[in-house]
């Protein structure tokens, strides 16, 4: 894998005002304001340029309010999964703010950055108290001229040079103990270069290499591309295609 490029560190900010807390990142936002943690405030001015579908909407947002050149951004709302998503979907109980999903994931992000991951760039955070639980949402950089593996191998194959770069990658976030909580065909991106990136650390942490946790996550990744293989059409992977895989997390 090529060394890790030298990643220019945030200048962080807080906002707080009532029941809204706020952090942020002043290199890449200049005149910051919570709604920019809002999918309608976006919509309004035109700056939605895409979407994605999960538990809840994934708001692709270009804006000409960022203080660098990383101007697309991503805004996830937080939301629940299995039954007790259906009836609490977006709120989780609150333990304090750096506790929350949102403070969690932003953490890990400009963790892995400082480290040279290839992760996002964590932009801003907004936690939302309401009694004894909370709301929370994030905004960090796009991926740019990107794919998700879903999407890739559902038009076309890919090499074993490829497949061995992606094994690479992820053994460079499991040797710096970064846990990916939900590592799988989705969250694993490809640019125009080739380049391979990880995304959706929702969960994830930092860990020590003490248990077996990398071989659970490698074990769920595989998982996840025999489902797709029978959930979508002409999805092109083999299971050869894993040991090309391994042998690039194994270099």
């Amino acid at each position: 894998m090529n060394q890790p490029a030298i990643v220019k560190p945030c200048q962080q900010e807080t906002f707080q005002k009532g029941n809204v807390y706020c952090q942020y990142d002043n290199t890449e936002i200049g005149t910051f304001s919570p709604k920019m943690l809002d999918g309608e405030y976006w919509q309004e001015k035109n700056a939605i340029v895409g979407s994605a579908q999960g538990r809840g909407t994934t708001w692709f947002i270009a804006t000409e309010n960022a203080k660098s050149e990383a101007s697309n951004w991503v805004l996830r709302h937080y939301f629940r999964g299995g039954l007790i998503g259906k009836v609490i979907n977006d709120q989780y109980f609150f333990t304090g703010i750096e506790k929350t999903r949102a403070a969690r994931e932003y953490s890990l992000l400009k963790a892995m950055r400082s480290l040279g991951l290839p992760a996002p760039k964590p932009v801003a955070f907004r936690v939302i108290k309401k009694g004894l639980f909370y709301r929370a949402d994030l905004l960090s950089s796009r991926i740019e001229n990107a794919n998700d593996l879903v999407g890739i191998l559902s038009e076309k194959t890919i090499d074993d040079t490829l497949w061995q770069q992606i094994g690479k990658v992820i053994k460079a976030f499991h040797q710096q103990g970064i846990y990916h909580h939900d590592l799988n065909a989705h969250n694993i991106l490809v640019d125009k270069n080739k380049k391979v990136w990880l995304i959706d650390f929702d969960q994830g942490e930092q860990r020590s290499h003490k248990n077996k946790w990398p071989e659970e996550n490698m074990a769920r990744l595989l998982r996840s591309f025999r489902k797709e293989v029978n959930r979508v059409a002409n999805f092109q992977w083999q299971e050869e295609n894993w040991q090309a895989l391994l042998n690039g997390y194994q270099l």
